[in-house]
């Protein structure tokens, strides 16, 4: 693993409740005392698996809709504002999280289009459309970038076959895929018609790898789907950490946890894995709000706020 300073250029089974209106956030059904409690009553046991398979309900909290309700959008459901709310009574910079989390993708698709030449986009871990989206960032700096969403939530995928719309020049394509299952990823017809594997490709798992439930390696399916992908490719990740936060951080897993979602971190050296054999983009492995961020962004929030680290990095 090394650090570059500059890379190559290359050329439902349950009725759904209402959702909140659009433009505006649904009240979330939580006792008005929550926020203010010091000490939060115990937590019920889960009422559902870890693992999120796809034919999850809106009747059980999802991590893509509990993401849409941090940073402010309207398509989650009672679920994921009662499982959402509980994580923000014992991590109360989980909505900066998702933020800074929402522009370091920004700032690393800038770079892959712009610096690195890049138009092609594997982006696994969609979540729910959130706009600027990764396929405007990418087509506003060349519009035939060709992007590929891939998640394994059905609401997701009808929000982004809605939403997600190219420009004429480029592509967008949606695959009801699973992180658990990489090489049906990478076969799939969507994945074969919209992307040229014979280019460079960047792959982006933006908050996503942490989490895979327990019982499966995540360094080895981002290496199954770089695999196929050719020198000059790209990979962007951000992970969750305990380095800055560890009480907090925890606290949040757990709530996760009880809530029907697998939350696993790490330290910086568990996130340096991801791209062992890989050259580094400068500034290598750094808290996502440090990655390279925009001039005059003022003030930085503490790592603490943030506890999220994130790279991309280069397959020779």
């Amino acid at each position: 693993m090394t650090v570059t300073h500059e890379p190559p250029q290359t050329t439902a089974q349950d009725t759904p409740p209402a959702p909140a209106p659009p433009g505006q956030q649904a009240t979330p059904v939580v006792a008005a005392e929550s926020a203010l409690a010091t000490d939060p009553a115990p937590l019920p046991p889960p009422t559902a698996p870890a693992p999120q398979d796809p034919g999850a309900t809106y009747g059980r909290a999802h991590a893509a809709r509990m993401y849409d309700y941090f940073l402010g959008g309207k398509d989650n459901y009672p679920a994921d504002w009662e499982a959402a709310e509980r994580v923000l009574e014992v991590l109360p910079t989980a909505r900066t999280i998702a933020r800074t989390n929402r522009a370091f993708l920004h700032r690393a698709v800038e770079y892959l289009t712009r610096t690195a030449g890049v138009t092609q986009f594997l982006d696994i871990g969609t979540g729910i459309p959130t706009e600027p989206n990764l396929h405007q960032v990418a087509q506003g700096a060349v519009p035939e970038a060709r992007v590929v969403y891939v998640d394994n939530d059905p609401i997701v995928l009808a929000h982004a076959h809605a939403l997600l719309r190219s420009t004429p020049q480029g592509r967008t394509s949606y695959l009801h895929g699973d992180l658990r299952d990489p090489a049906a990823i990478v076969a799939s017809q969507e994945v074969r018609e919209t992307l040229d594997l014979t280019r460079p490709v960047a792959l982006t798992l933006i908050s996503v790898l942490h989490f895979l439930p327990p019982g499966h390696d995540p360094y080895a399916i981002v290496r199954e789907l770089l695999r196929p992908l050719p020198a000059g490719s790209y990979l962007a990740l951000s992970y969750a950490t305990t380095d800055f936060a560890p009480a907090r951080m925890a606290r949040a897993a757990e709530v996760y946890r009880q809530s029907g979602v697998a939350l696993r971190q790490g330290t910086r050296a568990d996130a340096e894995r991801f791209f062992d054999g890989l050259d580094l983009v400068e500034p290598g492995v750094a808290p996502i709000h440090r990655w390279r961020p925009d001039p005059g962004a003022g003030a930085r929030v503490p790592d603490a706020d943030v506890s999220m680290y994130g790279a991309v990095a280069r397959k020779p």
